[in-house]
């Protein structure tokens, strides 16, 4: 036996009990006469005491040549500390060591193994498997792991059953490009990883499984960003026999129920807000209700002056900064300048200090009085001592940027605090999207969302205006799910294919086997996929997914531990049938 406890659960009941543990030197202190030793494992961090006069003298001598992340085992005597550390669980107890045991010697590491760590990135995911010894990463996937059980214990109690899909599959367009997988039994043929397990967990639903749930990788073959990997894990979910308030329902009391047994908190309301009001409100699909500053539309008070900029404009929008009216023109222009930058695109930015005396002054002073000012106050909520920040310009464009700014504003301010949460639907997205290079409509989430049967007859006359029977749970300005009532007829989903471009043959190509499955009795059914390496970065307070990963990939979806992608030889490519130019 290695050892009869962890580094983490000895403290003052165990005086004077003999114990052996086992785990990596996190450091030593060489008093001469005297050497202490911490000692830890995944549970915690136990001090050990080398003594020369109690302690065996080849053992003492052994001690002194321990370096930092030897792995070693010791045997010894549980003792009360003289100086104790009330910092730490086992702060009141060290060990007396009797017997030291060097299971393996390690070379120095290239970072420190710290909470603060001297790492930077690139070389923390060089060495990953050291880094996941650091607090912060280890913390971070038990953290994982404990959302991932309570998923599955809520699901599992409301009779949802795991299923299994597989990895294989055949290529779908599903709005990202598929990583692809050669057949070396099938010359010229290819396998496709999932996106995500769409199709078939309908098939699991005509299959009559009801309640169907997995946790589940899925994988996207597209530019990567601070909450976005290549490879990505779902939780994902399926009912038969439901309308869209059914679902709602289920998930957000599994919203709860984390935020409850994970965080502490109980969060009754669940606003619900149409994808419109989100845009027009927000300037985005995913918006962040922990701070107020919404957008106020000012065309009607704002284009009956002489101000082109203004007049020109298909519109004008601003919101009330709080509190930010005592902003300096330098910080005033560091907030323009941000605007400016390519990332964001706007060409200016108009501004209006509400003064504490009620007066307010601005940067278009010439062209507009305090009447149409305070206009402008009422629309975009301001407040004495707020700051009103004006963008124009093309209405998506502009509202684009006006959420830009509004999010980093909330930043700025210390509005977006972690440890708050704020969960919303946005229900009533549209069924369709044009792209505007190609004229051609796309799915905004895939093929097999159901439009509402109120805007069917809109699909001949007016396309863009048809709303889909699709939802998304927002939690902190983050989409961390999305699903839809699915087409669970033949008809409508040829339909649908028709108004997306494909081919009668194209189509049955592509999911012929879908739409042969539903002449067999497919159930009306519906579903939602939450993104588990966002949520549970979320729940963790942090806005980058990485750590919550074990091993990510980097920007450039490379994983540089084991220097992946790389080349494959001569031989495989042969019995793969590819050749590279």
């Amino acid at each position: 036996m290695y050892r009869s406890h962890n580094c983490g659960e000895l403290n003052a009941s165990h005086v004077n009990t003999e114990v052996t543990l086992a785990g990596w030197v996190q450091k030593s202190r060489d008093k001469g006469f005297m050497n202490w030793v911490d000692l830890r494992d995944r549970y915690g961090i136990t001090q050990l005491i080398f003594d020369e006069i109690r302690t065996d003298k080849a053992v003492f001598e052994l001690a002194k040549t321990l370096g930092r992340e030897f792995v070693i085992q010791v045997k010894g005597t549980v003792i009360e500390r003289e100086a104790k550390n009330k910092n730490i669980p086992t702060g009141e107890i060290e060990i007396l060591v009797s017997e030291l045991n060097i299971l393996n010697v390690a070379q120095t590491p290239p970072f420190t193994i710290e909470d603060e760590t001297d790492g930077g990135e690139d070389i923390r995911m060089k060495y990953r498997y050291l880094d996941i010894r650091r607090n912060p990463v280890k913390n971070s996937l038990l953290f994982r792991h404990k959302v991932a059980m309570e998923v599955r214990k809520y699901l599992s109690d409301l009779d949802f059953c795991e299923v299994e899909t597989p990895y294989l599959i055949k290529s779908t367009p599903e709005g990202a490009r598929d990583f692809v997988v050669p057949s070396r039994m099938n010359e010229g043929q290819f396998y496709a990883l999932p996106q995500s397990p769409q199709t078939f967990k309908q098939l699991l639903m005509v299959g009559g499984m009801d309640k169907y749930f997995q946790i589940v990788k899925c994988f996207r073959d597209e530019d990567l960003r601070a909450d976005r990997q290549p490879e990505f894990t779902q939780i994902d979910c399926e009912m038969a026999f439901v309308e869209q308030e059914d679902i709602l329902n289920v998930f957000e009391g599994l919203t709860r129920h984390l935020l409850k047994e994970l965080k502490g908190i109980e969060v009754e309301k669940f606003p619900r807000i149409t994808y419109d009001y989100a845009m027009k409100t927000y300037g985005n699909d995913k918006p962040d209700i922990r701070f107020d500053m919404k957008f106020g539309e000012l065309n009607e008070v704002s284009q009956h002056k002489e101000f082109p900029v203004f007049n020109s404009a298909e519109l004008v929008v601003g919101i009330a900064a709080p509190g930010c009216a005592t902003y300096t023109r330098k910080e005033i222009d560091n907030l323009i300048d941000w605007v400016k930058r390519p990332q964001v695109g706007a060409s200016g930015m108009v501004y209006a200090k509400y003064e504490l005396d009620g007066s307010i002054k601005s940067s278009v002073d010439k062209f507009y009085d305090q009447e149409d000012l305070k206009k402008w106050a009422a629309i975009t909520g301001a407040k004495p001592g707020d700051l009103i920040l004006v963008l124009s310009g093309p209405a998506n464009k502009t509202r684009a940027q006006l959420s830009a700014l509004r999010m980093e504003l909330a930043t700025r301010l210390g509005l977006r605090n972690p440890e708050v949460f704020a969960p919303l639907w946005v229900v009533d997205f549209p069924l369709l999207e044009k792209d505007e290079e190609s004229e051609r409509w796309h799915a905004m989430h895939h093929p097999f969302t159901s439009p509402k049967p109120e805007d069917m007859a809109l699909l001949e006359t007016d396309p863009g205006k048809v709303r889909a029977n699709a939802y998304d749970m927002v939690l902190n300005g983050n989409e961390i799910g999305g699903g839809s009532i699915r087409i669970h007829d033949k008809e409508t989903q040829q339909l649908m294919f028709k108004y997306l471009g494909f081919t009668e043959e194209e189509a049955k190509a592509q999911f012929g086997f879908l739409m042969d499955a539903f002449q067999f009795g497919a159930p009306p059914h519906g579903g939602l996929a939450f993104g588990l390496d966002r949520l549970v970065a979320i729940l963790g307070g942090q806005e980058t997914i990485r750590d919550f990963i074990a091993f990510p990939k980097n920007n450039s979806g490379r994983d540089v531990m084991i220097d992946a992608p790389s080349v494959i030889d001569e031989k495989q490519l042969e019995e793969l049938h590819i050749r590279l130019k």
